[in-house]
């Protein structure tokens, strides 16, 4: 819990950033970490709250007040172990998380919450710049394989729970490189893809098989995979793109957001692509989508040296503090200003695309919006309309969609036969994670839809303990809220 008077003697401090007109130049990461001595007094603010809500705002049900009160008195190595014994990769979520653990945080009613996320990622660092983060190898095998299609957070963990387990564990991975959108997705200046590569270095030690560039249901079909395993789990995500259904929306500049960053994050790496280049430089961006990816193509395009950007949002223009009919400890949907916001971006909200304009040779040149506004009654739900009188006509010679995604793509399930829903996630049962065709789970975005990496990995998790349990009959990996043995 922290020091008992901690939260009435430090102020919450957050990670400094590099200046602006410093980090754009570079795709690295630009936080400046706390020296230790400050990170004992964040974890020292972590109050003796009674019942810890935190708990309830983490999908992986990671134990918080004990690791804030190891990092307070400066037992790193426990914090650590506590850290792992519920979240496979903190390294991951304490840089991309959300955090809805904060925002249920105790202290959060009145005051500032507890600096959750950047202590979990200085405890993940801490335990790799040790040597604390080791390969734990199965003692023995069981004889059972299993087969994990798609590499990103949910099938990672699925794979490392597993292979505890002793199962001998394949994952499958359609592009060059293991990590799924967490490579090709998210920019390295908000993960650097190292962090993913010294990772997966612990998970080939401790036995797991990472097979990249093989396509399951094109390069291998999926009922082979059914026939050489024992249990196949799909964890493909959620990848297929939302359009915007509009005249001119196959104009030349017009490109889906998961076009424009998985290319930037392979120049990056020094690895080749295929088909058109998508570069922002020179160029005046609209960014449609006001998400995380939204964000991400707002930070990217101004790395590339845009001329100008600017973000358009369909919602209305949230507040700084928590709405009054979404108290705490919910999650608020409030405004949330990003670093990439803050680097040189035009927000505009309550607006909606009408059409796009281009030229005689099919090049964008413009598009057309009109403002709209949201109405609510009562056990109905918000009506969206325009407002007369509003349509404008916007300069423009890019757009990138970043308008979240809609399901699974159908290829696997349909040859495997699998149910999918309206939405085409994948129907596994929320209580064992399997689907209709016996031997075959699904988990993570493929399974519940568009979600967070705390999901991801919480569903990873969960989906290993019922497919353990289906391959022995019975299954010593922890569910949510068992906790683990201290590992690291």
């Amino acid at each position: 819990m922290g020091k008992v008077t901690g939260f009435l003697e430090y102020d919450r401090k957050n990670e400094p950033y590099r200046p602006v007109e410093e980090r754009i130049q570079k795709y690295e990461e630009f936080t400046i970490p706390l020296e230790k001595p400050e990170l004992k007094k964040q974890g020292a603010r972590c109050m003796d709250c009674g019942i810890p809500f935190c708990h309830s705002g983490c999908p992986l049900g990671n134990l918080i007040p004990d690791f804030n009160d190891a990092v307070y008195r400066e037992r790193w190595e426990e914090a650590a172990s506590i850290l792992h014994g519920t979240n496979n990769f903190p390294e991951f979520t304490g840089r991309l998380c959300p955090a809805p653990c904060e925002e249920a945080c105790v202290l959060g009613i009145n005051e500032d919450p507890v600096t959750i996320e950047n202590i979990e990622k200085n405890i993940a660092e801490e335990a790799f710049k040790n040597g604390w983060v080791k390969a734990n190898p199965p003692e023995k095998r069981t004889g059972k394989t299993v087969a994990v299609i798609g590499s990103g957070p949910a099938g990672l963990a699925t794979a490392q729970q597993l292979n505890r387990a002793g199962h001998t564990v394949t994952v499958f991975e359609r592009d060059e490189k293991p990590g799924g959108l967490l490579r090709y997705g998210i920019p390295d200046f908000k993960m650097e893809k190292h962090i993913i590569d010294r990772r997966l270095a612990v998970l080939e030690e401790e036995g797991i098989i990472f097979k990249c560039g093989v396509h399951v249901g094109k390069d291998v079909k999926a009922d082979d995979l059914k026939n050489d395993f024992d249990a196949v789990v799909l964890s493909t995500g959620a990848t297929v793109r939302r359009n915007l259904p509009i005249p001119g929306a196959d104009l030349k500049g017009v490109y889906q957001a998961m076009d424009f960053l998985p290319q930037n994050n392979r120049r990056v790496d020094g690895l080749e692509w295929k088909g058109e280049e998508i570069k922002a430089t020179g160029k005046d961006v609209i960014v449609i989508g006001g998400g995380d990816t939204g964000s991400d193509c707002i930070g990217t395009s101004i790395r590339h040296g845009a001329n100008s950007v600017k973000n358009f949002e369909i919602m209305s223009k949230g507040t700084p503090e928590r709405p009054e009919n979404q108290p705490w400890p919910y999650w608020p949907m409030r405004l949330r200003t990003s670093t990439s916001h803050k680097e040189g971006a035009e927000r505009f909200f309550s607006i909606s695309t009408k059409k796009f304009v281009g030229d005689d040779d099919g090049n964008l040149t413009g598009l057309v919006t009109v403002e709209v506004e949201w109405t609510h009654k009562p056990g109905e739900r918000p009506n969206l309309s325009e407002v007369p009188g509003t349509e404008k006509e916007w300069k423009t010679d890019m757009v990138l969609l970043a308008l979240g995604f809609t399901g699974s793509e159908p290829t696997i399930a349909e040859q495997l036969g699998i149910k999918m829903d309206a939405r085409t996630n994948i129907e596994a049962s929320i209580e064992d994670y399997s689907t209709n065709v016996p031997g075959v789970f699904a988990a993570g975005d493929s399974r519940r839809g568009q979600s967070l990496i705390v999901w991801a990995i919480s569903e990873g998790r969960q989906a290993a303990h019922h497919i353990d349990t289906y391959l022995m009959g019975s299954s010593d990996l922890p569910l949510k809220g068992d906790g683990d043995l201290p590992r690291v």
